[in-house]
């Protein structure tokens, strides 16, 4: 699995519950799997600044349970772990390699027929077109994969997915979307984490027995983030709606501010949401053009999408964006 992002929402106790609870079901989905090794590939943390401490006690709890549930457990360092942009020497998971069986992969490591990529810095792209493992498990920012603002990740020239061919397959975090192209694999992360997951639940664990195809599982208990119209909600509420859902319900149908409080109320009751917000659209512009595709973009999203538009030799977006995740 990848992406867990503890610390993610201003260290929020309900993101890190999901967290501990997902590596726990995780856990005991490999057990019964018979899987004897764990990796993780990249952004156990999320502010790779400092660590919360209620939010490190979360990630000791997590360790120590996969520690006793697999015979080994290696952690792949991802760009959210390590404090430095442009090296690896100081990152948020090195008290970890003082738990058993607990590995941490802060550099290029090749066991028999199996390389760990960290993430790249420096020349470490020359390292790629070298490669003739049969599995390669990394945290590696890709051209033309769909980042997580959905959009793809610019091609800026140091490496190219055919730099793989010599891997027999390649299996990464960083980005969260589900997406494979040529032998290369993201594998997704954990479980949904905003609205630039909406309406997209292939998250959760992949399952990898030695030369057959990987399979994956979701967290039954995952949160999920989805935009529906109010009068399909109100229509077939079993359809669009259930436990732990976050939901941007368009109004398309007219409602008192009395009757809208009482839908809300009776739905968080009846189907555990974790929210359930009511957009303000015109009926006449959700009809206007059936196909239209109804979206949001968080802050986020904005500042990223300008930021990697911007065609210039004096600013690279890819710093600019590096700046603004610090900030």
């Amino acid at each position: 699995m990848t992406d867990l992002h503890l610390g993610l929402k201003s260290n929020s106790v309900v993101h890190n519950n999901d967290c501990l609870e997902f590596m726990i079901w995780a856990a005991d989905l490999g057990k019964k799997n018979g899987c004897d090794v764990c990796l993780f590939l990249g952004d156990y943390h999320n502010n790779l600044s400092s660590v919360n401490i209620m939010t490190l006690s979360y990630s000791l709890k997590i360790l120590e349970h996969l520690s006793k549930t697999f015979d080994a457990v290696y952690f792949i360092p991802g760009n959210h772990d390590i404090y430095h942009r442009d090296r690896r020497d100081v990152q948020s998971l090195e008290w970890a390699k003082h738990i058993k069986n607990v590995v941490i992969v802060n550099d290029w490591y090749t066991s028999g027929d199996v390389t760990f990529a960290p993430w790249l810095i420096g020349d470490d792209f020359k390292k790629i077109k070298k490669l003739d493992s049969k599995y390669v498990f990394g945290h590696l920012e890709l051209p033309t994969f769909l980042m997580n603002a959905r959009i793809s990740m610019p091609d800026h020239g140091e490496v190219n997915l055919d730099d793989f061919s010599g891997a027999g397959h390649v299996f990464s975090g960083h980005f969260h979307k589900r997406q494979t192209n040529k032998n290369i694999t993201y594998i997704g992360n954990c479980f949904p984490h905003n609205y630039s997951d909406v309406d997209d639940e292939e998250r959760g664990v992949m399952i990898l027995e030695w030369g057959k195809q990987p399979v994956y599982h979701a967290w039954p208990n995952q949160p999920t983030f989805s935009v529906k119209l109010l009068s399909d909600i109100v229509e077939n509420p079993d359809k669009h709606l259930k436990k732990n859902a976050n939901i941007r319900a368009n109004t398309d149908v007219e409602l008192s501010y009395e009757e809208a409080a009482y839908v809300k109320e009776t739905l968080f009751e009846q189907y555990g949401l974790r929210e359930l917000t009511f957009i303000e659209k015109k009926l006449s512009d959700i009809n206007s053009d059936d196909t239209i595709d109804i979206s949001f973009q968080s802050v986020d999203q904005i500042v990223f999408s300008q930021l990697n538009a911007i065609d210039s030799e004096k600013y690279d977006p890819k710093i600019l964006i590096e700046l603004y995740k610090n900030l």
